[in-house]
């Protein structure tokens, strides 16, 4: 059994881990909910979005979405991968990874497939062995549209170019603290759209219906992006709270422990004292 001093100097040192660990869950927590509102108040906008161009490009004669739905022989792929700057976020991170690692060696395996990362965890465990088209962590600095909306820009300028023939995004979707699910979205070319037969909307349209949509479909991949970006903040964060606050749990648990087992040394330790001492007076009385 450790001596006293040991026993002393762990109790310490998990009652400092547990302070530090409790401290950043409850920055996370604060985080959160800016996080949470951003992505709550972005996602009916995104849908709303997106329902709008599958509507009015469902009316098109053709092909309305232009080059941005043009479908070719898929021989190089890009996938976004959105992870965190930081670590200690449970298997945020990893889950992230290990489904790009899919992609790679089992859905695109004779494929050329390069990586855009954001997030610095994203460009350090996948960028040592794949091509990376870029890496944009710092957009998590200063987390605006623009800044992202300059990225969505240049990944679809590099499909519209020919650079590559499919674009997949991998994030964490928010659902809430304690609940993040991977999600594997295909961002260029545009899927074709699917509409009831039965559903029709009227719009009244100025000045012309395929110009509105060469105008949104632009806009809608914009907004995609940021709210994938938004989805994997948030997921970051409450994936943080979450581990900080079971961090925070087994430091309690195993301090609670080591002080159980100081006061047993503690106690064993003054019983050998008395023995001795009563030991002595035995031997002198004898």
């Amino acid at each position: 059994m450790a001596n006293l001093k040991e026993i002393r100097n762990r109790i310490n040192s998990v009652s400092s881990t547990m302070q530090i660990t409790s401290a950043m869950k409850m920055v996370s927590a604060a985080k959160l909910k800016k996080a949470q509102d951003a992505i709550t108040a972005m996602r009916p906008y995104a849908e709303k979005l997106t329902e709008l161009i599958q509507n009015i490009s469902s009316t098109l004669e053709g092909d309305g979405a232009g080059v941005y739905a043009e479908q070719r022989e898929v021989n190089k792929v890009l996938l976004v991968v959105v992870t965190s700057n930081r670590g200690l976020c449970g298997a945020f991170n990893a889950n992230v990874i290990k489904a790009t690692r899919t992609l790679i060696d089992k859905t695109y395996a004779d494929k050329q497939v390069d990586v855009l990362t954001i997030g610095k965890k994203g460009f350090d465990l996948v960028g040592k062995t794949e091509t990376v088209f870029a890496n944009r962590s710092d957009l998590f600095d200063a987390l605006t549209f623009v800044n992202v909306e300059a990225v969505a820009q240049q990944i679809m300028d590099a499909f519209i170019e020919g650079t590559y023939d499919k674009v997949e995004l991998v994030y964490n979707q928010f659902k809430n603290a304690a609940t993040q699910i991977v999600q594997t979205e295909q961002f260029l070319p545009l899927k074709p759209i699917e509409t009831e037969s039965n559903v029709t909307v009227d719009y009244i349209y100025e000045p012309s219906k395929e110009e509105i949509i060469l105008n949104l479909i632009p806009a809608s991949l914009k907004t995609q992006l940021y709210k994938a970006v938004l989805d994997s903040n948030a997921a970051e964060h409450g994936a943080r709270m979450t581990a900080m606050h079971k961090a925070t749990d087994n430091a309690k648990d195993l301090r609670d422990q080591l002080k159980l087992t100081y006061n047993k040394a503690r106690q064993a330790a003054i019983t050998n004292e008395i023995l001795e001492i009563v030991g002595g007076a035995e031997a002198l009385n004898n």
